[in-house]
């Protein structure tokens, strides 16, 4: 039977309450009162900064007329039937490659482990533009006019698969983690003993593990189908028009071909579209929460001579499915494949450092001009302070989740919106609120706290739900404060995973693009910020001083997902 998270009412075990100051002058607070506290600064955040920006712009672009207009319609049918058939063909290739590592790591002890979870995790906090060019450096233009000769291809089918192929690069790390850590904590006792009472291997699946992982698995399915279903930059940048998802239907009809009344349309719909999907993963995720135990299976070197297989076998198409592309990238960065300047026909192929010292030179005397270490520092300063932010909002927010309620589970799909709005509609609604107030480069951070808010809730929210009451009650026995009791139980268990939650808000914070691409001063730009300016003039030194600074980043990311892993097996956090 589930408790309130603030357990109003018992007298007999005391513990630390964040809201005693609000207490009334008998030391009681209304239970509903106390949980609306605890919502109200995320709550207060979400309004000022999502649905007034969002509200604002929609209603200044949207016309019902718009649904009278049959070439809109066809417009908008069209693109929803696209964004669906790529998300269920991305989220299937996912899982397929996803399914196997998550029992590769969950149930198998092997070398370069921690090294390989890191490597498949670095590609989900990589910026879209950043998961683009090492496909582009990795597929070049005679690699892939090779690969369309040897495999019968049209262009547009390859370039369709390759999409395809960058959406499983940086989702199948979701799969891994949620369906992964479900795994983990299966009782092998269950497994054996349904084997002992005549189960084959088939009946045991069936019967036992999949009714316990199948709230793990519709969950990461949906996170998956979610974050595919709003994909924008990847497609934007490997498939181009051509390929118009909904996300980037809005961008054509809102910058290219001006039709704000149809970007509006598309914007509602998607908007529609992830609200349901939040509200099905929140309650999917609940499920799995729910299921949360003790790690029993503890992991091993393989024995027989199929799990040896299958650990290699896995190992090396994770190795190379994921090395290949962020290699390209150093590679890329070091390698001349432009002609020398003064020599117009002779291209001097070679190892070089031009492209990191080009960094430093301002060789077009652009005014706005800004030095990579000022770029680093601009994304350092605005992930520091995503840190704070997301940390503050989202530790209350996810002391309600803990114990959630009816009214933590009509708030808990709202949480997740943001990932699945139109970057370009949030830009133009935060230029049009603020005004000239949008020219503060304090906006950046707020914009990226969007983003990685709902990140640092699902990491906190199972570690706050973990920590056991006995423990409270035990320390409370003893004599112990409640402001003690907090400082010897809740402490310990919250003090890894906060510093998880702020690794992830940090990472996220680096690698964001979209939510800054319209907000960003050209006085202050970010490393993802840096990296499309140089993708977008057109020379082979631009293009490698891009992979430049895309590996600056990468590494950045790298060492970010390596503490990450360092803390993991010590916190439950989810995403």
């Amino acid at each position: 039977m589930r408790k309130d998270v603030l357990n109003h009412g018992d007298t007999k075990t005391r513990r630390f309450n964040p809201l005693r100051a609000f207490a009334s002058p008998k030391g009681a607070a209304s239970p509903w009162f106390s949980r609306l506290l605890l919502w109200l600064p995320v709550l207060i955040f979400l309004l000022s900064t999502f649905f007034f920006p969002l509200s604002k712009i929609l209603s200044l672009t949207f016309d019902p007329n718009t649904l009278t207009n049959l070439n809109n319609l066809l417009v908008a049918r069209n693109s929803l039937f696209f964004t669906f058939y790529q998300a269920i063909l991305s989220t299937l290739l996912t899982f397929a490659l996803g399914l196997p590592a998550a029992i590769l790591f969950s149930k198998f002890n092997f070398r370069g482990k921690s090294l390989l979870r890191a490597l498949t995790a670095v590609p989900f906090m990589l910026p879209t533009v950043v998961v683009a060019a090492a496909f582009n450096s990795l597929f070049s233009y005679k690699v892939t006019g090779s690969m369309l000769q040897v495999f019968n291809l049209q262009p547009s089918t390859f370039y369709f698969l390759l999409i395809l192929t960058a959406h499983t690069f940086y989702n199948t790390s979701i799969v891994i983690r949620i369906v992964g850590n479900a795994i983990s904590r299966l009782d092998p006792k269950l497994e054996a003993s349904a084997r002992v009472l005549g189960a084959d291997t088939i009946h045991v699946w069936e019967d036992v593990i999949f009714p316990i992982l199948r709230p793990s698995l519709l969950a990461a399915a949906l996170l998956v189908f979610m974050f595919d279903f709003t994909s924008f930059g990847v497609i934007l940048l490997l498939g181009g028009s051509q390929f118009a998802t909904l996300e980037v239907e809005i961008y054509i009809r809102a910058l290219q071909l001006p039709n704000l009344n149809l970007a509006a349309l598309l914007s509602v719909i998607q908007l529609l579209f992830t609200l349901i999907f939040s509200i099905l993963y929140s309650r999917t995720i609940n499920q799995v929460q729910t299921q949360t135990a003790p790690r029993f299976s503890q992991a091993r070197s393989p024995k027989t001579l199929r799990e040896r297989i299958f650990v290699f076998t896995v190992y090396c198409s994770l190795f190379t499915f994921f090395l290949l592309p962020l290699l390209s990238l150093p590679i890329r960065s070091l390698t001349r494949l432009e002609p020398d300047r003064g020599q117009r026909n002779e291209v001097q192929y070679g190892f070089t450092t031009d492209y990191y010292q080009e960094l430093f030179v301002n060789r077009r005397g652009s005014l706005f001009y800004v030095p990579p270490v000022q770029a680093a520092a601009n994304s350092l300063g605005f992930a520091g302070i995503t840190v704070i932010l997301s940390l503050v909002l989202g530790y209350p927010a996810a002391y309600a989740l803990a114990k959630p309620t009816r009214l933590e589970k009509f708030l808990d799909p709202f949480l997740m919106l943001p990932l699945g709005a139109s970057a370009v509609m949030m830009g133009l609604g935060f230029i049009i609120s603020f005004g000239r107030l949008i020219a503060s480069p304090f906006f950046i951070p707020i914009a990226h706290t969007l983003i990685a808010l709902p990140f640092v809730i699902r990491t906190l929210q199972p570690a706050l739900a973990s920590i056991p009451e006995r423990l409270r009650q035990a320390a409370t026995t003893l004599g112990a404060s409640p402001l003690r009791v907090w400082q010897t139980v809740d402490f310990p268990i919250l003090s890894r995973a906060t510093l998880s939650a702020a690794t992830f808000a940090f990472t996220v914070s680096l690698g964001e693009f979209g939510a800054t691409l319209l907000i960003t001063r050209p006085e202050y730009p970010t490393i993802p910020i840096a990296i499309s300016r140089f993708l977008s003039q057109p020379g082979g030194l631009n293009y490698g001083q891009a992979m430049a600074m895309a590996t600056v980043l990468m590494l950045l990311t790298t060492l970010s997902i390596l503490l990450i892993e360092k803390l993991r097996f010590n916190n439950a956090g989810e995403l």
